[in-house]
């Protein structure tokens, strides 16, 4: 059964065009080691929650704004074998001045429980 990586990450401000660029030049390297997909989202609709929220989830200053991505590997060992290769793999050297706030996104590994398509 697949498995995803899911990540949310408070972007600074000013700097979608370098996410952007960041996420195409790291996408090939996450199927070149095995992923099925990468998905990279940009906020459009983040509603206000009365607790929670995407926003305060992670910790998300006024000016930044917020993605929501996810890696789709076929399954959790070919996603800790892929993960390991593409920490190692020069490729994935991000930019000095990261364009996201990296100490505050949230991530996590996620069996997948229901897949329903139309």
């Amino acid at each position: 059964m697949t498995y995803i990586d899911g990540f949310i990450c408070p972007v600074k401000p000013g700097r979608k065009d370098d996410y952007i660029a960041m996420a195409r030049a790291a996408a090939p390297v996450f199927i070149d080691h095995g992923a099925l997909r990468v998905v990279e989202t940009w906020n459009d609709d983040l509603m206000v929650g009365k607790t929670n929220d995407f926003r305060t989830a992670v910790i998300a200053e006024d000016s930044e704004d917020v993605v929501f991505s996810w890696i789709e590997w076929p399954d959790k060992a070919a996603r800790d074998a892929g993960w390991q290769k593409c920490m190692a793999d020069p490729r994935m050297k991000g930019p000095e001045d990261n364009p996201m706030a990296g100490a505050r996104m949230i991530y996590g590994g996620y069996t997948v429980i229901l897949d329903q398509k139309a």
